[in-house]
């Protein structure tokens, strides 16, 4: 008999009337032919509620005990979610985080899942009962009731999903799947039949709030398909599997992260360990950091500059003024007014030009780029807050996001996991280990084969990354990593990227000629440089790995003159004479979270 797990969020119970429909849905899916796990949100705005009162008894209320607060909002959910069923004329039983047997580690208000018991679900399953589970929740070893911080139900029913090996996880929503943008900010966002993990993963960091990291995270690790659909409405929704929607399309999404602050540390001193002191102490602090850009320094000097989420821009601002200090830079600047906006797709890892298109998107509207990453699969600039509403829906319409591709995915039914019996033990052997949330990486690289151009004090002004980048892409040289930074000063900016080695002096002679045509102060390169690359599941959740790259590579005395970051890796730009001891630091560093 197949499995299902399902998933209703809190505006899918809001009310008495949701939660009959919800539950007249569980029942339908168990007369198909299946048992069915569901698990509930708090109904509504009921968690925010509970925030509230525990802020009007306490400005800075214990974790523990905010823990054991918010997960009573799940528990009043699965409760009336059974009692539907019942009155319905079916069997349910619910169950708390605890009673299911979902253990955490210690970390209140954001812990993570260790292991799951499934044993009593089974029982309770096989006699027939339908199993209400509580979202959002766990229980440590000493017994605390623990919860999994934002998003926690998407993530507690995909790792259900894993730990029973179910057959499909449905997320009913109320949306009817996933769009191409976010549908609230652009009209013209086209729903989407089906998205790859990976392309979702970096959407969901990227704040599209159809579903959270997190459990993207579970989904692709365990190789569980998860059906994204709406609670008000049969309509297909969207699938979330292993491969893209359509395989031609270098991009499938478009996403806007409004509220972001920028901080850039000037004159950080250009040796092994700076990148490592800063971040550490960042992290110290709980403060969760976005997008990291270091460009090439000058005069044994660089700039690092990095977002965080505006709401911790004074916490971090208090970090970094003690960060000055110990590093001895020579000052940072901050700007919280400003807007980080993506494109995404697996496809442009498998076609040039992706770049230049975004950047011409953006300058034809009249919007100046301050800071740039790129990754296998994603493309980020930094833009001022009130044009980000304009950038995003220029690259939306750059990329015809609106028209469904000619081959795109239209799929009849569920697909059903494929696992073999060896998938199978490994999976099983997964779950039972200590964490499985533990970080597993799926590959540590070195590519030694790149040269690197630095164009320093570019006047800041719209069209200019568009316009160097058509220029290099006209002489046929293949760009790879690009970073862009805040001089922070005098209207100015740095960009760097790089390139194949055979094309260097190509594409030297190629900038040399833009150098006067557009006031670019000095181009300077390095024919001799190497990319040092981290790839694995949730990166940007496990804050852990740019910082353990940055220990290795220190420890080892590599000095790190180029830094960018993704959901699924963490790129750092080594002389090529340190590349061999960079990858050998990084993979002893690593060794235990290697596939």
């Amino acid at each position: 008999m197949a499995l299902v797990v399902q998933k209703f969020g809190g505006t899918s119970v809001a009310d008495p009337e949701k939660i009959l429909a919800a539950a007249r849905k569980a029942i339908r899916a168990q007369q198909g032919g299946n048992q069915v796990v569901v698990v509930v949100s708090a109904m509504g705005h009921n968690t925010d509620l509970l925030i509230d009162l525990a802020n009007q008894v306490n400005d800075a209320p214990p974790a523990r005990e905010m823990d054991m607060l918010l997960s009573t909002g799940e528990q009043v959910s699965v409760a009336l979610m059974a009692m539907a069923v019942h009155s319905l004329g079916h069997k349910a039983v619910s169950l708390t985080g605890a009673q299911m047997g979902i253990h955490t580690d210690s970390s209140f208000t954001k812990a993570r899942i260790r292991t799951i018991s499934s044993d009593r679900i089974r029982k309770l399953l096989d006699a027939g009962n339908i199993v209400i589970a509580a979202g959002f929740q766990g229980i440590d070893d000493e017994g605390n009731i623990t919860t999994l911080g934002r998003g926690g139900s998407d993530t507690t029913a995909v790792a259900l999903a894993a730990a029973l090996r179910a057959d499909a996880c449905e997320i009913h929503t109320d949306v009817d799947g996933v769009y191409t943008t976010d549908p609230r900010q652009l009209p013209e966002a086209r729903h989407m039949s089906q998205i790859s993990y990976d392309e979702m993963l970096e959407l969901a960091s990227l704040g599209a709030g159809v579903m959270h990291n997190r459990s993207i995270e579970f989904a692709k690790k365990y190789d569980v398909p998860i059906h994204v659909r709406s609670s008000f409405s049969d309509v297909r929704g969207t699938l979330i599997v292993s491969e893209s929607e359509s395989p031609t399309s270098a991009v499938c999404g478009a996403a806007m992260t409004r509220s972001e602050a920028r901080i850039t540390v000037q004159g950080v001193p250009d040796v092994p360990g700076s990148s490592l002191q800063l971040f550490k102490l960042l992290a110290n602090q709980k403060i969760d950091v976005d997008m990291i850009v270091q460009n090439v320094g000058e005069e044994n000097r660089a700039d690092i500059s990095f977002t965080v989420l505006n709401e911790e821009l004074k916490k971090a601002t208090a970090v970094v003024k003690d960060a000055v200090k110990l590093l001895g830079a020579t000052g940072f600047t901050t700007d919280n007014e400003v807007s980080k906006v993506s494109v995404v797709g697996l496809g442009m890892a498998k076609q040039t030009g992706v770049a230049q298109k975004m950047f011409h998107a953006v300058a034809d509207a009249g919007i100046n780029i301050q800071m740039i990453t790129t990754s296998e699969i994603k493309i980020s600039v930094l833009v001022a807050r009130g044009q980000s509403q304009a950038a995003l829906r220029a690259v939306h319409q750059a990329f015809v996001l609106e028209t469904t591709p000619r081959d795109a995915v239209e799929w009849t039914e569920l697909p059903t996991r494929k696992a073999s019996p060896t998938d199978v033990t490994k999976l099983l052997g997964d779950l039972q280990a200590a964490d499985m949330e533990q970080l597993r990486l799926s590959d540590i690289s070195l590519s030694d084969n790149q040269a690197r151009v630095t164009l320093s004090d570019v006047p800041d002004a719209p069209g200019l990354a568009a316009k160097v980048f058509d220029a290099v892409a006209s002489a046929g040289v293949f760009v790879d990593m690009i970073v862009q930074s805040c001089d922070g000063f005098q209207g100015a900016t740095s960009i760097s990227f790089t390139i194949p080695r055979s094309q260097y002096e190509q594409c030297m002679e190629v900038v040399e000629g833009l150098k006067k045509q557009y006031q670019i102060r000095r181009v300077t390169g390095c024919r001799e440089i190497c990319k040092l690359s981290v790839r694995g599941i949730g990166l940007r959740s496990h804050t852990s790995v740019a910082i353990g790259m940055f220990d290795a590579l220190a420890s080892a005395g590599v000095n790190v003159e180029m830094i960018n970051t993704s959901e699924l890796s963490v790129n750092v730009v080594v002389a090529s004479q340190h590349g061999q001891n960079g990858l050998a630091s990084l993979k002893k560093k690593f060794a235990e979270n290697l596939n």
